[in-house]
């Protein structure tokens, strides 16, 4: 079963994940400010982390840039779930721009957080079965092209012919979407379950923070709002009639 880090300084909700999560058969490595679970993860193998923000030592937000500032896939991939009373829009922002996958306020709902861990280690099964199953010479199976680009499912970039650009674990699956289905309207609902593995939570916020984030890597126009519908993926020819990009 995998193992879950969960840093809180706040003993009373790390036991209160721990027994939830427990219950559901993980292990759980318990950290009480952001430098010792730096520590776990150095010496551990830790298969997703949930971390508040306001922590001594070291708050979330460095622990996340330290996460995300690792050269190697495995850390660099790692699901990473904020839990955290900083709830304004700017704070959620914030925390996504530095590579969290989802961000948690504070009050939460314990099982919530239990079907998000279960979904977010879904996805990271299916992206290492997926690259488990790719050998040398059939490396081909894991690039996918359309409208330009050139997505590297092994490597986690997209190319435009002339940079490539790094993507996080969400972006990646979000814009493997787009990129099978061109000009297709997904919903917000459709690319919430993809990028997120949740088809019963919506957040619209976190949905705009990740298309935002691909925009600015393969161009405003490749993905268009189509108001009141969705969001769809072309060639980057912009039809002001047919919607407008917020």
């Amino acid at each position: 079963m995998a193992t879950i880090l969960v840093a809180d300084d706040e003993k009373e909700i790390v036991s209160l994940l721990k027994f939830y999560l427990e219950a559901e058969s993980y292990t759980v490595l318990e950290a009480f400010d952001g430098r010792q679970a730096a520590q776990f993860l150095a010496k551990e193998k830790v298969d997703l982390l949930i971390v508040d923000i306001m922590m001594p030592e070291m708050n979330g937000y460095e622990l996340i840039k330290l996460v995300r500032g690792k050269t190697d896939g495995e850390k660099n991939l790692l699901p990473l779930l904020v839990i955290s009373a900083k709830t304004q829009l700017s704070d959620r922002i914030f925390g996504l721009d530095l590579g969290a996958d989802d961000y948690i306020p504070k009050p939460f709902e314990p099982l919530e957080v239990v079907a998000k861990v279960k979904a977010h280690l879904r996805k990271m099964d299916a992206v290492q079965n997926a690259g488990a199953g790719t050998t040398s010479g059939a490396g081909a199976s894991s690039l996918l092209s359309a409208c330009g680009l050139v997505l590297n499912k092994d490597e986690c970039t997209v190319s435009d012919g002339v940079k490539t650009y790094s993507l996080t674990k969400v972006e990646l699956r979000v814009l493997e979407m787009f990129m099978e289905q061109p000009r297709r309207v997904f919903t917000s609902e459709q690319i919430y379950e993809r990028g997120w593995g949740d088809a019963n939570v919506v957040d619209d916020n976190t949905i705009r923070v990740t298309i935002s984030h691909l925009r600015e890597k393969i161009g405003n126009a490749k993905i268009t709002n189509i108001r009141g519908l969705g969001y769809r993926f072309e060639d980057g020819v912009h039809d002001e009639k047919e919607g407008g990009r917020i």
